[in-house]
């Protein structure tokens, strides 16, 4: 028996659009921010007229110890949603960013895997929102801004030996993580 891959998967997934699901749980079409189809981040005047309400439950997914393949944070969050949804309970998924971990020199690329995973898987990899794109641009340069004061002159004191902002670049490849600078 021929097993499929996480990415035919991801690909023959039927994507709902985003305003068929903010629909399901109360989001009006007016308070989603789309991107694309089949995403859309919630505004925050949807998230403000909500404050009031003490009918829900939060589980956080989280993880502490880290490992080659990662945690499996996504998709535990992803299959526990579904299964919520399966038993008959109102539950919605919030990911938080899954693949931030490349910017910060740890494993990223958190889609998920086989039918308990997010789609567009590509999109979800490799630039999500599009926050990423400011994130890594914010933190480089920044970056830039502290090698450019202690070329010129250093009038800080910034003791270069101590200096452990690194750069970033938002790219899902294990290699880069062994590369040292200066």
């Amino acid at each position: 028996m021929a097993y499929k891959t996480d990415i035919e998967i991801a690909r023959e997934a039927d994507k709902k659009p985003i305003q068929e699901i903010g629909a399901k749980i109360g989001i009006a079409s007016a308070d989603l921010l789309p991107y694309g189809h089949d995403k859309a981040k919630v505004s925050q005047d949807f998230i403000n007229s909500v404050q009031d309400r003490k009918d829900g439950k939060l589980i956080l997914v989280t993880a502490i110890n880290p490992t080659p393949a990662g945690e499996g944070k996504t998709t535990t969050t992803v299959g526990l949603g579904d299964g919520l949804n399966r038993i008959g309970k109102n539950a919605m998924v919030c990911i938080r960013e899954a693949s931030l971990g490349p910017n910060f020199g740890m494993k990223g690329g958190a889609a998920g895997g086989g039918y308990a995973q997010i789609v567009p898987m590509e999109e979800m990899n490799l630039h999500f929102t599009g926050d990423f794109h400011a994130i890594t641009s914010a933190h480089s340069l920044l970056s830039a801004m502290i090698d450019n004061h202690i070329y010129w002159g250093n009038s800080l004191d910034i003791d270069t030996r101590r200096v452990v902002w690194r750069r970033v670049v938002d790219m899902n490849d294990r290699a880069l993580r062994q590369i040292t600078a200066s």
